[in-house]
């Protein structure tokens, strides 16, 4: 059985990507024989489908339990409450907004499942409450806000992570391990891409029909975009529409270019080139259905070293799917296929017309669950 202090230790460091961590909350939490009161700050279908079930999965061993929901619509709170109280048996209480959940001071931590441009700033708001954090990727759509969130984790005692699927895969951290021990040698390039083939991907027609403005909370729906009129598309459909999330970067590349940055340390790329637009869905989205980015990373010191990274991905044609693939000189390493191969790399022939000598991967494969794609 995993002990509460594994379970603490283990997700902060390593599962689902620990964004901030303070040694005073972390013995705070290990110190703890009480239970822990967790609220959910939006009922979501990816907090009902994928967040709940990893809860429950350690919830009575660690003496955990969610006892509150929050959500500006009055359809979620009342599924919300249902559903919750059916899969965990418990009473759970529903708030109209966050200033009224936490106002009832019955939190120790929050679920943040909300909009992609509400995560900072529904983040900011527990930790002010006092409560720990797991907020979904992305951490923030606009740099001032995640600044503005950056700030204040840094000067509190919380435990914040962020919802980093590969993070939580062993065939990442393995992959990890391998990049960073030397053995793969320098990063060459990398190529990323996630492709689909799903008209109704981030639609919701019914229920932007059902919505009416009476449903919501509109104005707190905003927060600190610019005020417009009541849309049900963009509340519901909000992953179609800036500034309320990026699409493409903010769902899916996000979590694929994390690699890139826990693999080599390096905070960000030298530069970026992008180019995208909607080619095929012509419903009236904002957000590109088709994205090509092309990035240098390197020390910023010493331009003459580095690699590039390739990402796309389309909406309108599955071909390729989901791939994430670095190059040395000596091969690749595929974490579609869970290989490290001699794939590519330099062969004898070739090597001595030069006067080198052969460099070639081992061929094995990366231990390890994979992440959710």
């Amino acid at each position: 059985m995993m002990k509460r202090r594994d379970f603490v230790k283990n997700t902060a460091t390593a599962a689902l990507g620990a964004l901030a961590f303070s040694p005073k909350s972390y013995a705070r939490i290990l110190g703890a024989n009480d239970r822990v009161r967790v609220g959910v700050v939006g009922f979501s279908d990816r907090f009902k489908n994928s967040l709940l079930p990893a809860f429950k999965n350690h919830a009575r061993e660690l003496n955990f339990e969610i006892v509150a929901l929050s959500d500006i619509w009055n359809r979620r709170r009342d599924e919300g409450k249902a559903f919750l109280e059916k899969e965990t048996g418990a009473s759970v209480a529903i708030y109209p907004n966050n200033d009224a959940l936490y106002s009832a001071k019955g939190t120790d931590a929050v679920f943040v499942s909300t909009a992609d441009f509400q995560h900072a700033l529904h983040l900011i708001e527990g930790i002010q409450a006092g409560c720990d954090v797991y907020a979904e990727k992305p951490f923030a759509e606009t740099m001032a806000d995640a600044r503005a969130a950056l700030k204040t984790v840094r000067a509190s005692d919380r435990i914040v992570q962020i919802g980093s699927q590969r993070r939580s895969a062993g065939n990442y951290h393995e992959a990890a391990r391998f990049i960073q021990s030397g053995g793969f040698g320098p990063i060459t390039m990398v190529e990323m891409s996630w492709n689909i083939n799903q008209p109704g991907r981030w639609r919701r027609p019914q229920l932007v029909k059902d919505l009416r403005e009476s449903d919501v909370d509109w104005k707190r729906f905003l927060m600190n975009r610019p005020f417009e009129t009541f849309d049900p598309r963009k509340y519901v459909e909000y992953r179609l529409f800036w500034p309320y999330s990026s699409g493409i970067p903010g769902q899916w590349m996000c979590h694929q270019i994390d690699t890139v940055h826990w693999f080599t340390n390096l905070p960000h790329p030298r530069s970026v080139v992008a180019n995208g637009g909607i080619y095929v869905w012509k419903d009236g989205r904002k957000n590109p259905d088709t994205l090509t980015v092309v990035m240098d990373y390197g020390p910023p010191d010493d331009p003459g070293t580095g690699f590039q990274v390739v990402y796309s991905s389309r909406f309108h044609n599955s071909a390729g799917g989901v791939k994430e693939i670095y190059y040395s000189n000596g091969g690749e390493l595929n974490l579609d296929k869970n290989m490290i191969s001699p794939h590519g790399g330099l062969r004898l022939a070739e090597a001595k017309e030069m006067g080198m000598t052969e460099n070639l991967l081992p061929e094995k494969s990366i231990e390890g669950q994979k992440a959710e794609s």
